[in-house]
C-alpha cells in the first residue's frame, strides 16, 4: 500500500513555517506498514489543490492531507476534494450543532463564517475533531481499474491534528492493510569518517534493492545508517535486521558511537563513565557549545567539572598555561 503525505497553506509554501506534519505523519504511515512515495506541499489555491488532490489519487491509495480546513476564505481543502471528487458541498447538521455547543462553552455565540466548517463532499465521512471547530473529512475516491484512494484531511494544527490521526485515521488505515505488514526503522549512529569511506567498508550493506535496506544521510560530522525491514509484526522486522546491524558493528567498530536518539555528547559522556574520568572544557572559537552540549546531559556534574570560554589564542596561554606551539599545531 502507497500512501502520499498533502500539507496545504501559504505559509508552508513562503517558507515562513516548517512542515513537520509531514515528518510526523510519514512516520505513523511508515509504523502502520504503508510506504510514504510522494510528499506534496500546495498553497492556498483552489485551482492547484485540485489538481494535487487528483494527481494524489491517481499514484496513491492512501492520502493524509493537512490544513485548509479553517473558516476562513483561503482554507479551500474541502472545496478542492469536492471539486475533484465531482460532488457538491453539503450542510452536516450535527457537526454544525457541535460547533455551535463549542462556542456556546466559552459564553460566545457562534460566528457566521464558522458555518463553513460543517460542510462535507457528499459521500463523506466526518472525521471527529475533540478539541477544535476543524473536523477532518474521510472519503472514497474511486479509480478505473483499481481500488479506491483513500482521502483523509485533517487540520493543520499539530495538536488537533495528531490526536485525530491516533483516534480515527490510524485504526482506519490500519484496517486497510490488516495484520499482514508492519515497518520498523533502526539506526545507528557513526563518526569519525567520511560518508564515502564508511560506504567502502560496508560494500555488501548498502546497496539497492537489499532486504533490509540500508540507508545513510549525514548531518554535520554524523552519519547514520537507518536500516528498514518489512514484516508480519515488530518482532519479525527486529529478527530481520539483527544480522544486518551485528554485521555494521563487526565491520565499523569503534566508528559506531550509539543508536536511535544518541548523540556525540551521550557518547562522551558514556565513556568518561565506562573509564571513571572527569572532563573539563577551555573553548576558543565556538561560543561555549562544547559545555552547553556536556551539560544538557542528566547529571553532568559526575563528569563533566565544567568549562571556560575564552576569545583569543592569547587569553588561553596566559589563563591555561596552553603552550604557543600547541595552539599553532592543533588550534
Amino acid at each position: 500500500m502507497q500512501a502520499e503525505v498533502i500539507s496545504i497553506g501559504d505559509e508552508l509554501t513562503s517558507g515562513q513555517r516548517l512542515d513537520t506534519n509531514s515528518q510526523w505523519l510519514s512516520e505513523r504511515l511508515g509504523e502502520l506498514g504503508v510506504r510514504v512515495l510522494y510528499h506534496s506541499t500546495v498553497a492556498d489555491d483552489l485551482d492547484a489543490n485540485v489538481r494535487v488532490f487528483q494527481t494524489a489519487a491517481e499514484r496513491a491509495d492512501v492520502i493524509v492531507a493537512t490544513g485548509g480546513l479553517g473558516p476562513t476564505a483561503d482554507d479551500l481543502t474541502r472545496d478542492a476534494i469536492a471539486a475533484m471528487a465531482g460532488r457538491p458541498l453539503v450542510l452536516n447538521q450535527e457537526v454544525l450543532e457541535y460547533i455551535r455547543a463549542l462556542f456556546a462553552r466559552f459564553g460566545r455565540d457562534m460566528p457566521e463564517k464558522n458555518q463553513v466548517q460543517a460542510l462535507f463532499p457528499e459521500g463523506s465521512r466526518v472525521i471527529p475533531n475533540p478539541n477544535g471547530t476543524a473536523p477532518g473529512i474521510d472519503m472514497d475516491i474511486a479509480r478505473t481499474g483499481r481500488g479506491p484512494s483513500r482521502i483523509f484531511a485533517l487540520p493543520g494544527v499539530p495538536a488537533e491534528m495528531m490526536e485525530m490521526w491516533r483516534a480515527t485515521v490510524e485504526p482506519a488505515i490500519a484496517a486497510l492493510v490488516g495484520a499482514s505488514r508492519v515497518i520498523r526503522h533502526r539506526r545507528i549512529k557513526c563518526f569519525g569518517v567520511g560518508e564515502s569511506h564508511l560506504e567502502q567498508m560496508l560494500p555488501d550493506i548498502i546497496r539497492r534493492g537489499r532486504d533490509p535496506s540500508v540507508g545513510i544521510t549525514v548531518s554535520g560530522a554524523v552519519i547514520t545508517l537507518r536500516i528498514t525491514a518489512a514484516g508480519a509484526s515488530p518482532d519479525d522486522c527486529l529478527a530481520a535486521m539483527a544480522p544486518t546491524i551485528a554485521t555494521i558493528h563487526e565491520c565499523l567498530g569503534d566508528i559506531v558511537y550509539g543508536e536511535e536518539e544518541d548523540e556525540l555528547e551521550h557518547a562522551v559522556h558514556r565513556l568518561l563513565a565506562e573509564k571513571q574520568l572527569t572532563l573539563a572544557s577551555a573553548e576558543w572559537g565556538t561560543g561555549g557549545l562544547i559545555a552547553q552540549e556536556l551539560s544538557s546531559l542528566d547529571q553532568p556534574q559526575q563528569r563533566f567539572l565544567g568549562g571556560v570560554v575564552v576569545t583569543s589564542a592569547a587569553a588561553i596561554e596566559s589563563a591555561l598555561g596552553v603552550p604557543p606551539h600547541l595552539l599553532e599545531q592543533h588550534g
